[in-house]
């Protein structure tokens, strides 16, 4: 069925919600949408359960048909014997659009479910009706204060929207962009996708205004031409971060049972994926991480790096890394060595690049910040990564504060990448947890910040890479 665009950008932009379904004692989509900025009405027969709802404010009905003027997102939380009847009264309300949480439908294999789900997709399609789902979490708008969890953020504005087969996963992409400072857009959980499908989310998404990014998690492709030519395309325009579950033989039969999908080989997928020009990532902390990287550094595809670490192992550490992620550290000029030496103090230490700097950034920032101007004059030098202190962290967030400043200086002046680099303590107790904490104060001033030099160096090589990929493919 094509897509009714109007009604499914009235479903995802709703001025009216309506939660058929929803159960106390926690009623949680009528809660998770405390916030929502429009009318958000309730559909529950048990009189129990509507003196609940009820007592939280919200207006109960017996029926959709019941609810005054026109109703652009329902969320049905029913159980799935109950389902049928509740799209066929939304198709003939004519909603904009349905999040289906309910779940029960050929997932199980029981002849049951895939029956009523026939039913659904059915009366779906010939009533021309989006449905999001079923078997999902449904839909999160940041800027209208919809959510299918209370940690979303409201606010305006948004850095990146996420389609995600999971639930789980959906939940797990943006809260956990949200702990490093990136504002999510919109997360749309699809769940079977069983009447809009990843296609259909994706041009979707690369013709919203309010989305600049795109990032997916996949557990199978329905509509897999369709759904390649508009990646190939869309990518010219937006970058597309792909993480896609069951590539293993025994992660392709869990997919089966989880979404009803059915997973491609994993050869022929990645091929797609570099014709395509999409970012492809392997788990959720890679996807995260490479989030990060995407919205908190300028574009570039440029390969050479000025590495700063704090010890020499460090310094020898950090560049295995970055030079596998596909970068170059290269050798500075003269006068940024005659620059150099005239200040760099670590006995033994090395300022060729990378720096093994500790003694000589000290407890002061003035000779970071010569350092950093020097790397802005130098024409070898595309882009900086820094492993950052953490020393007196506990105590003030100031002498972190100042390196930030710093690099925020060095980044605006050159337009280049900068990425923070606080590796973990080993299982140090304490330092485990300061270093977890700096890295959340490093994300929230809007640096991409990572937990280990591989982290770091993997998500902005893919990112630098999409870059030189677009270039190549739009010249």
């Amino acid at each position: 069925m094509p897509v009714d665009r109007a009604r499914l950008h009235r479903a995802l932009n709703p001025k009216t919600v309506v939660v058929v379904g929803d159960k106390g004692p926690n009623f949680q989509w009528i809660t998770n949408c405390a916030e929502f900025t429009g009318n958000l009405y309730s559909v529950q027969l048990d009189e129990k359960e509507a003196a609940g709802i009820e007592a939280k404010g919200i207006k109960n009905f017996r029926s959709l048909m019941e609810i005054p003027g026109e109703v652009d997102l329902v969320i049905c939380a029913v159980p799935r014997n109950v389902a049928p009847f509740i799209v066929a009264d939304a198709v003939k309300k004519q909603v904009g659009g349905m999040a289906m949480f309910t779940s029960g439908f050929v997932e199980t294999t029981e002849p049951i479910g895939i029956e009523l789900q026939g039913k659904i997709v059915t009366m779906a399609n010939e009533g021309g009706m989006p449905l999001v789902g079923p078997n999902c979490m449904g839909v999160y708008n940041r800027r209208l204060g919809v959510k299918f969890m209370a940690g979303q953020q409201k606010g305006e504005g948004g850095a990146i929207s996420i389609v995600s087969q999971s639930g789980t996963h959906g939940i797990g992409m943006t809260m956990g962009a949200q702990r490093l400072g990136v504002p999510v857009t919109r997360t749309i959980s699809i769940g079977n996708a069983a009447v809009l499908n990843e296609a259909d989310y994706l041009e979707y998404l690369l013709d919203d205004p309010e989305t600049p990014a795109i990032a997916m998690y996949l557990e199978g492709i329905r509509a897999g031409r369709r759904f390649f030519e508009l990646l190939r395309e869309g990518t010219k325009k937006k970058p597309v971060i792909i993480w896609r579950g069951g590539r293993t033989r025994a992660g392709a039969r869990a997919v089966k049972s989880h979404t009803a999908s059915l997973a491609s080989d994993d050869a022929v997928w990645m091929a797609l994926m570099r014709q395509c020009g999409a970012i492809s990532t392997e788990s959720l902390e890679d996807t995260i991480e490479t989030i990060a990287a995407l919205v908190h550094t300028p574009k570039s595809s440029k390969k050479n790096m000025a590495l700063v670490a704090m010890t020499g192992g460090q310094s020898v550490a950090i560049t295995d890394q970055f030079e596998r992620a596909g970068f170059e550290v290269p050798e500075l000029s003269d006068s940024s060595y005659q620059r150099l030496g005239e200040f760099f103090v670590t006995i033994g230490g090395s300022y060729r690049n990378p720096f093994d700097a500790s003694s000589t950034i000290g407890r002061e920032s003035d000779n970071l910040q010569k350092i950093l101007e020097i790397l802005a004059d130098d024409p070898a030098i595309e882009g900086v990564a820094i492993e950052l202190q953490t020393r007196d962290f506990e105590k003030s967030t100031e002498r972190l504060d100042g390196m930030l400043d710093l690099m925020k200086q060095y980044r605006d002046k050159t337009g280049q990448p900068v990425v923070g680099l606080i590796p973990t303590g080993g299982g140090m107790g304490d330092q485990e947890e300061i270093g977890s904490k700096a890295r959340v104060h490093v994300s929230n001033a809007g640096f991409p910040v990572y937990p280990s030099f591989r982290s770091g160096a993997t998500a902005l090589g893919r990112v630098r890479a999409y870059y030189e990929e677009l270039e190549a493919r739009t010249k």
